[in-house]
Order: C-alpha cells, then structure tokens, then sequence
C-alpha cells in the first residue's frame, strides 16, 4: 500500500459484500487469484481488506486516481477479456453487495 498522502488524490470506493455462507475461502481464493490482480493491472490501488467470518461478511476499500476517473476505469475492468473468463467466476459467491463512493475525513 502506497503512503496515505497519496490517497488524498484518490477516488475510493466502500464495498461491503455479504459472502454465501460456507464460501468464504472460495471467494477470496477468486478475489486474489483475479480480481486483485486486474483491478491492479487498471490502475486501481485497493487500500484494504478485511473479513468478518462470522457474518460471512468481506469488505475492502478501492480507489482509482486517473485521469479518466473511477466510473471509466471500472466500466473497463468489466470489460477485459480476462475479467469475463475468471472461472470459477467470483462475484457468484456475493449474495449482496453494497458499494459506496467515500471521501477521506483523516
């Protein structure tokens, strides 16, 4: 993780995923292997992660801080050939999600 100045410049997102129950290692087995990766290979630095095992809970911080802004970078990490084909495909252990655009208080 890069200094947190470097974060002032950053847009970031809050995402809070409820994990099917019994699949947690499954989807950050998934996260790691692809989504991290490509989400790296984007320009997107995630700031970090964390689980909460006993409610099947995996929430982490994403944040983008090029040019062409989070929206266009994520719309384009969807798009990629490799992001298409992870199989097995890990967003399938999400039961629910909620992502939230945040901005740095500290």
């Amino acid at each position: 993780m890069r200094g947190l100045e470097i974060l002032e410049d950053m847009e970031i997102q809050l995402r809070d995923y409820r994990i099917e129950p019994g699949h947690m290692d499954d989807w950050i087995t998934g996260w790691e292997g692809g989504v991290l990766p490509l989400r790296r290979q984007e320009g997107f630095e995630v700031v970090g992660a964390w689980v909460d095992r006993a409610h099947d809970r995996f929430v982490w911080l994403v944040g983008y801080s090029g040019a062409d802004g989070f929206s266009a970078a994520e719309a384009r990490y969807h798009a990629l050939p490799e992001r298409l084909s992870l199989n097995p495909e890990p967003s399938g252990y999400i039961r629910s999600a909620t992502l939230d655009m945040v901005d740095r208080v500290l």
